[in-house]
């Protein structure tokens, strides 16, 4: 069986288990709530009587059959069993986090002194109970499917329950090769491990969903890398990272067994993130798949607009690197923007700017498509027409014809390439009469539509959609735009103060907890700002969004966010 060959070392930990408890210490945190007599559960001073599991990961699927730990293409699994590649030189103990290790890991703070500990955190010894893990995923990345990746330098070690009845996964980052690799060497360096783990600290608390940072360890191993890729490789020195979260799933996770056609494996993970992670979600709803879509799309739109309101750039918003619990994971190249600039990019490999931080509302509703994607081989055929009559109502079409979803898509491919405003696009069809678009006579202030207009095939599709829309029974070219306005506003968060009439009112939001006086002129916060009425006959007010700084008091818009698309997303 597969297990066998780590059977000694979990044996092994077992006996060291077993002296610990004799010495008087309390059963493992981990364990069930004490019987009466029995001394309740406190913090683990020695990591011998402190516990971790794999078995709610193991149980449920079926593991990776090929047990040798080499690079290569992996199906019909969501994990592959390898154990943590242990550095060849000393080991350091860099940083730890009091409150993760305390309050989330129920470890007291002293158990940072012991070796136990220090060969734990650096991929050297294996907890009791845990069998480490590498993750299979796929993912989008920059826009193309880039197929298999997968955990290629992190290991699951275990999941942890503690006091309080919350389920953390533990792993480490840097902790050596998998089989999901691909060129590799499965390290991380200290640069971007001190990154990830303040970062990680600083987002949680900011009040922004984030993975945690629990220790960070330093070896002497020599790691080469090219940091600004620009083919200027220098030595640096191997790192680790201990980092939790409540889950490592994420799109790709999904992606990889849709792509695959390992459809029973798809249902199977799904049925368990949302039994595991979405209790309001009820099992035996057959629209779960639906609800729970619609949850993450909501959930997704909320954590891009807490980045927003820190002025957080990602730097890399593939597919794979999007939670599935709409946390913030995998800080890579992220940077936060120190002078207003919506084109601000912090990853220097990013030469499109496609992750600017003005475009990841955009990249969150391709990454949000891309799970509606993998989800729809699960979904019966009234779920999947859903989709399509939410569209169809958008574009103003009436009945059911045969292209009609390529019609839809043909349009979002043309929105996809010319980045198309999301919202306004939809508004401005609604505007414009069919005559207009049949001469293809676009007025300058249907500028999103200008946009498109620059894309080859707008004509093609211009000639399509009006041939369609002579389709629809008992309907004139006004009923038409009429009812393409209900569903499609015009004014949303992002319009300007001068169309909207003035600022009537300002109010300054709670300001998030802040790490300390020395940086809070650093934090910034949201800024929210109610228009007036542009008439007397009381059509809609809307909102202006901004950024202000702390410590000068100056605001700027937050134009560059499209908040009409993360109302749109949360309204699916």
């Amino acid at each position: 069986m597969w297990w066998r060959p780590w059977l000694p070392a979990c044996l092994a930990w077992g006996c060291v288990a077993a002296l610990c408890g004799s010495r008087g210490l309390c059963p493992a945190p981990n364990a069930s709530h004490a019987e009466p007599g029995q001394c309740p559960r406190r913090r683990a001073a020695e990591l011998c009587a402190w516990a971790l599991s794999s078995d709610s990961l193991l149980d449920p699927f079926p593991v990776d059959v090929i047990q040798e730990n080499y690079v290569r293409n992996v199906r019909n699994c969501i994990f592959s069993v390898v154990y943590p590649t242990p550095f060849k030189s000393r080991v350091h103990l860099v940083a730890v986090s009091k409150e993760v290790l305390e309050n989330i890991l129920d470890l007291d703070i002293s158990v940072k002194g012991s070796s136990d500990f220090l060969e734990f955190v650096s991929g050297g010894k294996v907890i009791f109970g845990s069998v480490p893990l590498a993750h299979r995923y796929g993912g989008h990345q920059f826009g193309s499917w880039a197929g298999q990746l997968g955990d290629g330098r992190a290991h699951l070690i275990g999941v942890y329950t503690n006091r309080r009845g919350e389920r953390w996964e533990l792993q480490l980052k840097g902790s050596g090769k998998t089989p999901y690799s691909r060129n590799g060497d499965g390290r991380a360096v200290l640069r971007s491990s001190v990154r990830e783990f303040l970062c990680s600290e600083a987002m949680h608390y900011l009040g922004i969903p984030t993975s945690r940072a629990a220790s960070l360890v330093v070896s002497d191993d020599d790691v080469w890398r090219d940091q600004f890729y620009n083919g200027n490789i220098k030595k640096e020195r191997g790192a680790i990272v201990l980092r939790l979260a409540k889950s490592w799933f994420r799109i790709g996770s999904l992606e990889i067994l849709a792509h695959s056609g390992e459809l029973d494996l798809l249902r199977r993970l799904l049925d368990f993130i949302i039994q595991e992670h979405f209790p309001s979600i009820a099992m035996n709803n057959s629209n779960r798949y639906l609800e729970f879509f619609s949850t993450v799309v909501s959930e997704t739109a909320n954590l891009i607009s807490l980045w927003m309101s820190v002025g957080f750039a990602h730097g890399v918003c593939n597919t794979d690197n999007f939670s599935l619990l709409s946390i913030t994971i995998d800080y890579g190249p992220f940077g936060f923007m120190d002078s207003y600039d919506p084109n601000f990019v912090p990853n220097t490999s990013d030469d499109e700017r496609r992750y600017k931080i003005g475009n990841q509302a955009s990249v969150g509703l391709f990454n949000l498509s891309k799970l509606l994607q993998a989800l729809k081989p699960l979904l019966d055929p009234r779920q999947k027409q859903l989709f399509t009559e939410l569209f169809k109502t958008k574009l103003g079409l009436l009945g059911e014809k045969e292209n009609d979803n390529y019609l839809i898509a043909f349009l979002l491919k043309i929105m996809e390439d010319t980045k198309a405003d999301f919202t306004m696009t939809f508004r401005e069809l609604s505007e414009i009469t069919a005559d207009q678009l049949k001469e293809l006579h676009i007025p300058e202030e249907f500028w999103a539509l200008q946009d498109l207009g620059k894309h080859k095939l707008f004509s093609e599709w211009v000639t399509m959609y009006l041939l369609r829309l002579k389709s629809n029974n008992n309907d004139s070219d006004a009923k038409r735009r009429t009812r393409m306005a209900s569903s499609a506003p015009r004014a949303g968060f992002t319009t300007p103060l001068s169309e909207a009439g003035g600022c009537r009112e300002s109010r300054v939001l709670p300001a998030p907890p802040s790490l300390g006086q020395a940086s809070e002129s650093q934090l910034f916060i949201l800024r929210e700002i109610q228009t007036s009425k542009k008439n007397d006959q009381g059509q809609s007010s809307s909102l202006q969004i901004g950024l202000m700084d702390q410590a000068t008091g100056t605001s700027v818009p937050l134009d560059f966010v499209d908040w009409n698309l993360l109302l749109f997303l949360t309204s699916l």
